[in-house]
Protein backbone atom coordinates (compact mmCIF):
# COMPACT_ATOMS: atom_id res chain seq x y z
CA UNK A 1 0.00 0.00 0.00
CA UNK A 2 1.34 3.41 -1.00
CA UNK A 3 -0.41 6.46 0.42
CA UNK A 4 -1.29 9.08 -2.20
CA UNK A 5 0.71 11.76 -0.36
CA UNK A 6 3.94 9.74 -0.53
CA UNK A 7 6.57 10.92 -3.02
CA UNK A 8 8.65 8.20 -4.68
CA UNK A 9 11.38 8.92 -7.22
CA UNK A 10 10.87 7.05 -10.51
CA UNK A 11 14.30 5.41 -10.18
CA UNK A 12 13.49 3.90 -6.78
CA UNK A 13 12.74 0.16 -6.67
CA UNK A 14 10.00 -0.86 -4.25
CA UNK A 15 9.61 -4.50 -3.25
CA UNK A 16 6.35 -6.38 -2.98
CA UNK A 17 4.19 -6.11 0.11
CA UNK A 18 5.59 -2.74 1.23
CA UNK A 19 3.45 -0.30 3.21
CA UNK A 20 4.42 3.33 2.57
CA UNK A 21 2.45 5.73 4.73
CA UNK A 22 1.48 9.40 4.47
CA UNK A 23 4.08 12.00 3.50
CA UNK A 24 6.94 9.55 3.09
CA UNK A 25 9.72 10.45 0.64
CA UNK A 26 11.84 7.87 -1.18
CA UNK A 27 14.62 9.42 -3.24
CA UNK A 28 16.55 8.29 -6.30
CA UNK A 29 18.71 5.16 -6.28
CA UNK A 30 16.88 3.54 -3.39
CA UNK A 31 16.16 -0.19 -3.41
CA UNK A 32 13.55 -1.11 -0.80
CA UNK A 33 13.12 -4.80 -0.09
CA UNK A 34 9.88 -6.74 0.26
CA UNK A 35 7.49 -6.27 3.18
CA UNK A 36 9.01 -3.06 4.54
CA UNK A 37 6.76 -0.68 6.46
CA UNK A 38 7.21 3.09 6.49
CA UNK A 39 4.83 4.56 9.06
CA UNK A 40 4.57 8.23 8.04
CA UNK A 41 6.91 11.16 7.35
CA UNK A 42 9.79 8.75 6.67
CA UNK A 43 12.62 9.84 4.36
CA UNK A 44 14.91 7.35 2.62
CA UNK A 45 17.57 8.74 0.29
CA UNK A 46 20.08 6.97 -1.91
CA UNK A 47 22.14 5.36 -3.11
CA UNK A 48 20.77 2.94 -0.51
CA UNK A 49 19.99 -0.76 -0.47
CA UNK A 50 17.43 -1.74 2.15
CA UNK A 51 16.63 -5.41 2.82
CA UNK A 52 13.26 -7.01 3.52
CA UNK A 53 10.97 -6.71 6.50
CA UNK A 54 12.38 -3.45 7.90
CA UNK A 55 10.16 -1.09 9.89
CA UNK A 56 10.65 2.68 9.87
CA UNK A 57 8.66 4.74 12.37
CA UNK A 58 7.65 8.38 12.06
CA UNK A 59 10.27 10.97 11.07
CA UNK A 60 13.17 8.58 10.55
CA UNK A 61 15.73 9.85 8.04
CA UNK A 62 17.73 7.10 6.37
CA UNK A 63 20.49 7.36 3.77
CA UNK A 64 21.04 11.11 3.91
CA UNK A 65 24.45 12.38 2.86
CA UNK A 66 27.22 12.41 5.44
CA UNK A 67 27.73 15.40 7.72
CA UNK A 68 31.49 15.04 7.21
CA UNK A 69 32.73 18.40 5.87
CA UNK A 70 35.15 16.58 3.55
CA UNK A 71 32.23 15.23 1.52
CA UNK A 72 32.07 16.76 -1.97
CA UNK A 73 28.93 15.13 -3.31
CA UNK A 74 30.41 11.92 -4.72
CA UNK A 75 28.23 8.78 -4.79
CA UNK A 76 28.46 6.89 -1.51
CA UNK A 77 26.31 4.06 -0.19
CA UNK A 78 24.18 2.74 2.61
CA UNK A 79 23.40 -0.96 3.00
CA UNK A 80 20.80 -2.22 5.49
CA UNK A 81 19.97 -5.89 6.07
CA UNK A 82 16.64 -7.49 6.99
CA UNK A 83 14.11 -7.18 9.80
CA UNK A 84 15.48 -4.08 11.49
CA UNK A 85 13.36 -1.62 13.46
CA UNK A 86 14.11 2.11 13.36
CA UNK A 87 12.02 4.02 15.88
CA UNK A 88 11.04 7.69 15.73
CA UNK A 89 13.62 10.25 14.57
CA UNK A 90 16.44 7.77 13.90
CA UNK A 91 19.09 9.03 11.47
CA UNK A 92 21.51 6.93 9.40
CA UNK A 93 24.02 8.51 7.00
CA UNK A 94 25.85 7.25 3.95
CA UNK A 95 29.65 7.04 3.77
CA UNK A 96 32.01 9.92 2.96
CA UNK A 97 34.50 8.75 0.31
CA UNK A 98 33.47 7.69 -3.21
CA UNK A 99 32.29 4.09 -3.33
CA UNK A 100 32.45 3.58 0.45
CA UNK A 101 29.53 2.27 2.50
CA UNK A 102 27.78 2.55 5.80
CA UNK A 103 26.61 -0.99 6.62
CA UNK A 104 23.93 -2.24 9.04
CA UNK A 105 23.16 -5.92 9.53
CA UNK A 106 19.87 -7.62 10.37
CA UNK A 107 17.48 -8.09 13.30
CA UNK A 108 18.52 -4.88 15.02
CA UNK A 109 16.41 -2.58 17.20
CA UNK A 110 17.25 1.12 17.10
CA UNK A 111 15.21 3.17 19.55
CA UNK A 112 14.18 6.82 19.16
CA UNK A 113 16.78 9.43 18.18
CA UNK A 114 19.57 6.93 17.52
CA UNK A 115 22.21 8.34 15.16
CA UNK A 116 24.53 6.21 13.01
CA UNK A 117 27.10 8.35 11.23
CA UNK A 118 29.06 7.87 8.02
CA UNK A 119 31.17 4.78 7.37
CA UNK A 120 29.92 2.86 10.40
CA UNK A 121 29.62 -0.92 10.35
CA UNK A 122 26.93 -2.30 12.66
CA UNK A 123 26.42 -6.04 13.02
CA UNK A 124 23.23 -7.96 13.74
CA UNK A 125 21.00 -8.50 16.80
CA UNK A 126 22.06 -5.23 18.42
CA UNK A 127 19.91 -2.94 20.57
CA UNK A 128 20.60 0.80 20.67
CA UNK A 129 18.61 2.60 23.36
CA UNK A 130 17.26 6.13 22.97
CA UNK A 131 19.78 8.74 21.78
CA UNK A 132 22.59 6.21 21.35
CA UNK A 133 25.06 7.89 18.98
CA UNK A 134 27.86 6.59 16.77
CA UNK A 135 30.42 8.96 15.29
CA UNK A 136 32.01 8.13 11.94
CA UNK A 137 33.91 4.93 11.19
CA UNK A 138 32.67 3.08 14.29
CA UNK A 139 32.42 -0.72 14.21
CA UNK A 140 29.82 -2.46 16.39
CA UNK A 141 29.88 -6.26 16.42
CA UNK A 142 26.88 -8.58 16.88
CA UNK A 143 24.65 -8.75 19.99
CA UNK A 144 25.81 -5.43 21.45
CA UNK A 145 23.56 -3.36 23.73
CA UNK A 146 24.14 0.40 23.75
CA UNK A 147 22.63 2.27 26.68
CA UNK A 148 20.58 5.42 26.28
CA UNK A 149 22.36 8.76 25.76
CA UNK A 150 25.67 7.00 25.14
CA UNK A 151 28.15 8.31 22.58
CA UNK A 152 30.89 6.42 20.72
CA UNK A 153 33.95 8.32 19.47
CA UNK A 154 34.96 7.98 15.83
CA UNK A 155 37.01 4.93 14.82
CA UNK A 156 36.17 3.03 18.02
CA UNK A 157 35.10 -0.63 18.06
CA UNK A 158 32.56 -2.31 20.31
CA UNK A 159 33.09 -6.07 20.61
CA UNK A 160 30.41 -8.72 20.38
CA UNK A 161 28.01 -9.12 23.32
CA UNK A 162 29.39 -6.05 25.06
CA UNK A 163 26.95 -3.83 26.94
CA UNK A 164 27.46 -0.08 27.31
CA UNK A 165 25.88 1.64 30.31
CA UNK A 166 23.58 4.61 29.82
CA UNK A 167 25.15 8.08 29.46
CA UNK A 168 28.59 6.57 28.81
CA UNK A 169 31.35 8.22 26.78
CA UNK A 170 33.36 5.69 24.76
CA UNK A 171 36.71 7.00 23.49
CA UNK A 172 38.55 3.66 23.09
CA UNK A 173 37.66 0.13 22.02
CA UNK A 174 35.43 -1.96 24.28
CA UNK A 175 36.50 -5.64 24.20
CA UNK A 176 33.89 -8.29 23.47
CA UNK A 177 31.76 -9.79 26.24
CA UNK A 178 32.45 -6.85 28.58
CA UNK A 179 30.40 -4.27 30.43
CA UNK A 180 31.61 -0.68 30.04
CA UNK A 181 30.24 2.33 31.87
CA UNK A 182 31.21 5.87 32.81
CA UNK A 183 32.59 9.11 31.41
CA UNK A 184 35.06 8.19 30.09
CA UNK A 185 33.90 4.59 30.19
CA UNK A 186 35.82 1.84 31.94
CA UNK A 187 35.51 -1.92 31.62
CA UNK A 188 33.63 -2.98 34.75
CA UNK A 189 33.74 -6.72 34.15
CA UNK A 190 32.18 -9.34 31.94
CA UNK A 191 28.59 -9.08 30.73
CA UNK A 192 27.67 -11.95 33.04
CA UNK A 193 23.89 -11.68 32.78
CA UNK A 194 24.00 -11.32 29.01
CA UNK A 195 26.23 -14.35 28.63
CA UNK A 196 24.01 -16.42 30.89
CA UNK A 197 20.92 -15.43 28.94
CA UNK A 198 22.72 -16.34 25.71
CA UNK A 199 23.34 -19.85 27.04
CA UNK A 200 27.10 -19.66 27.52
CA UNK A 201 28.41 -22.67 29.39
CA UNK A 202 30.32 -22.53 32.67
CA UNK A 203 33.48 -23.50 30.81
CA UNK A 204 33.05 -20.73 28.24
CA UNK A 205 32.49 -18.14 30.94
CA UNK A 206 35.44 -19.36 32.99
CA UNK A 207 37.70 -19.00 29.95
CA UNK A 208 36.44 -15.45 29.37
CA UNK A 209 36.99 -14.57 33.04
CA UNK A 210 40.57 -15.77 32.74
CA UNK A 211 41.05 -13.69 29.59
CA UNK A 212 39.56 -10.62 31.27
CA UNK A 213 41.80 -11.03 34.31
CA UNK A 214 44.88 -11.42 32.15
CA UNK A 215 44.17 -8.16 30.32
CA UNK A 216 42.80 -6.08 33.19
CA UNK A 217 43.96 -7.49 36.53
CA UNK A 218 47.57 -8.69 36.21
CA UNK A 219 49.38 -5.44 35.40
CA UNK A 220 50.36 -6.50 31.87
CA UNK A 221 50.30 -4.29 28.82
CA UNK A 222 48.11 -5.37 25.91
CA UNK A 223 50.89 -7.13 24.00
CA UNK A 224 52.04 -9.03 27.08
CA UNK A 225 48.49 -10.05 27.98
CA UNK A 226 47.77 -11.28 24.45
CA UNK A 227 51.03 -13.23 24.34
CA UNK A 228 50.23 -14.87 27.67
CA UNK A 229 46.73 -15.79 26.52
CA UNK A 230 47.91 -17.24 23.23
CA UNK A 231 50.50 -19.36 25.04
CA UNK A 232 47.67 -21.60 26.23
CA UNK A 233 44.71 -23.30 24.60
CA UNK A 234 41.85 -20.86 24.09
CA UNK A 235 38.14 -21.34 23.54
CA UNK A 236 36.80 -19.58 20.42
CA UNK A 237 35.34 -16.81 22.59
CA UNK A 238 38.60 -16.24 24.50
CA UNK A 239 40.51 -16.30 21.22
CA UNK A 240 38.21 -13.61 19.85
CA UNK A 241 38.80 -11.57 23.01
CA UNK A 242 42.57 -11.88 22.56
CA UNK A 243 42.43 -11.07 18.84
CA UNK A 244 40.30 -7.99 19.51
CA UNK A 245 42.81 -6.66 22.04
CA UNK A 246 45.72 -7.48 19.74
CA UNK A 247 44.26 -5.51 16.82
CA UNK A 248 43.16 -2.37 18.67
CA UNK A 249 44.38 0.90 17.17
CA UNK A 250 42.89 3.33 19.68
CA UNK A 251 43.65 1.17 22.71
CA UNK A 252 41.04 -0.49 24.88
CA UNK A 253 39.06 1.16 27.65
CA UNK A 254 40.76 1.11 31.03
CA UNK A 255 39.68 -1.30 33.73
CA UNK A 256 37.34 -0.30 36.52
CA UNK A 257 36.27 -1.63 39.87
CA UNK A 258 36.25 -5.42 40.23
CA UNK A 259 32.93 -7.07 39.55
CA UNK A 260 31.60 -10.62 39.19
CA UNK A 261 34.31 -11.35 36.61
CA UNK A 262 36.52 -12.42 39.52
CA UNK A 263 34.09 -15.13 40.60
CA UNK A 264 34.03 -18.73 39.32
Amino acid sequence: MIHPTAIIDPSAQIGTGCHIGPYCIIGPDVVLGDDCRLQHHVTIMGPSRIGRGNQFYAFTSIGQQTQDLKYKGEPTWLEVGDHNTFREFCTVHRATSPGDRTVIGSHNNFLSYVHIAHDCVVGSHVIFSNNGTLAGHVTVEDHVILGGLSAIHQFCRIGTRAIIGGCSKIVQDVPPFCTADGNPARARGLNIVGLQRAGFSREQMRALRQAFRKVYREGLNNAQAVEALRAGELTPEAAHFADFVATTKRGIVAGGKNQADDED
